[in-house]
């Protein structure tokens, strides 16, 4: 959520920040209403103020009176009623139009930051650099060719379970996503992150705390009977755990990991990628968040970063690293770094992690602050996949792709899935 007081004092500013968007952002009907409440509290203020005063005066004439009923008594305490009426309507006023001004903004991303490439969709995204070395060679399986030949998932089955666009893991399949999420769990833990695994079932407020609501209810599955959806990220999850808290700043930063199943409609991007591991309603994911002091954020970008890089490098598959532009960037986010892994059988990198700095965007909207010189502050939040499994799977199997058609199983991920090949059994 962005500053009230910020789009009051300076919404030509506002403007000209979510603009390297490359949207044109009107927010004069919000600047509107932020000067309406200004008055109002300015108004409520004074009445509080010379209510105060009255209370007084009537204190001071009941103590050097002996006759409560004294007509000038009454007068004080007729006009100090008349003050709490006028007090009660200014402040159903002013309920009215926090809420009216609420809406409105909940509605208006991040700014992006100063530091992001200035651009208007992904083909303006800058590569930062590459690791690894990309296998580019013609004939190569695709991964759902390679899970097939060695029945590692059913897509055709699920469908009698669900409907499309989901996938039942079979035999190996399950153990190797197992073996990733331990894998990427353990890893993180050895880095200083706490792990939590939480609800998979999310309210609306943690929904609009992350950034999620209302702008993309379309995109994600809710209970019909409850308030409450099945949760398209642990982003939202974790960033609720601390909603309407004041951390202590000795405890920052605080960094989490959690495994969860991720679920979402995936809306307006029907006929990509409709087989395989790459975008399904529900996949699994290691999310990596951080709680941090807000001037250290931009630091704390490049551990979170590196951190997910980590699970790459361990895992010997190529990727590159992406800065994103101003008019790509997520909702939320003020700067992203993309990881995307090498696909060989497409030629091509796909990203599995996105990792974002949204500065005080989503501490501001679930009311998460710090102390800094004595005063309440909102933190920094950041958050990062560590890795999305299904898509670090589906690189898996293609990178290690062999010639008789079975599946070199990266040296690190061994002994958490016990054996070097993966073969049908």
């Amino acid at each position: 959520m962005l500053d009230q007081k910020l789009i009051r004092e300076n919404p030509s500013s506002v403007e000209e920040s979510l603009s390297l968007r490359g949207k044109v952002f009107n927010i004069s009907p919000i600047h509107e209403l932020t000067i309406k409440k200004k008055e109002i509290d300015i108004e409520i203020s004074n009445l509080q103020s010379e209510s105060k005063k009255l209370s007084k005066l009537i204190g001071q004439e009941i103590n050097k009176s002996q006759n409560n009923n004294s007509p000038e008594l009454d007068n004080l305490k007729k006009k100090g009623n008349e003050y709490r009426i006028k007090i009660s309507e200014f402040e159903e006023k002013q309920r009215i139009l926090d809420k009216q001004i609420n809406n409105e903004i909940n509605n208006l991303p991040n700014f992006p930051s100063k530091d992001a490439p200035i651009g208007k969709n992904e083909s303006n995204n800058v590569q930062i650099k590459t690791w690894g070395e990309r296998w580019i060679t013609d004939n190569l399986k695709s991964h759902w060719e390679i899970g097939e030949s060695l029945n590692l998932f059913d897509s055709i089955k699920s469908t009698k379970i669900s409907k499309s666009r989901f996938i039942t893991l079979v035999g190996n399949g399950a153990k190797l996503e197992r073996a990733l999420i331990n894998f990427m769990l353990d890893i993180h833990n050895k880095n200083g992150y706490l792990e939590l695994m939480p609800p998979a079932l999310v309210n609306s407020e943690s929904l609009k705390g992350s950034g999620q609501l209302p702008k993309f209810s379309n995109e994600s599955f809710k209970c019909v009977n409850d308030d409450l959806w099945l949760s398209p990220t642990a982003e939202v999850p974790l960033t609720a755990f601390h909603r309407n808290e004041i951390i202590d700043p000795n405890q920052l930063p605080i960094k989490y990991v959690a495994y969860s199943p991720c679920f979402r409609r995936e809306a307006g991007s029907y006929g990509r990628d409709t087989k395989g591991l790459i975008r399904l309603h529900q996949f699994n994911k290691v999310e990596l968040y951080w709680f941090c002091d807000p001037r250290k954020s931009q630091e704390a970008h490049k551990k979170i970063t590196s951190d997910a890089e980590s699970i790459l490098k361990k895992l010997n598959l190529p990727y590159r690293l992406v800065d994103i532009c101003t008019g790509d960037l997520g909702f939320s986010s003020s700067r992203t770094f993309d990881l995307e892994v090498w696909l060989p059988s497409s030629q091509s990198y796909r990203e599995i992690s996105s990792c974002s700095n949204c500065l005080d965007f989503q501490a501001r909207r679930s009311s998460i602050r710090t102390k800094i010189d004595k005063k309440n502050t909102y933190l920094h939040t950041l958050n990062g996949s560590g890795l999305a499994i299904g898509r670090t799977m589906a690189a898996i199997l293609e990178n290690g792709q062999q010639t008789d058609g079975c599946v070199k199983i990266p040296d690190a991920l061994v002994p958490y899935f016990g054996t070097n090949v993966l073969k049908t059994a």
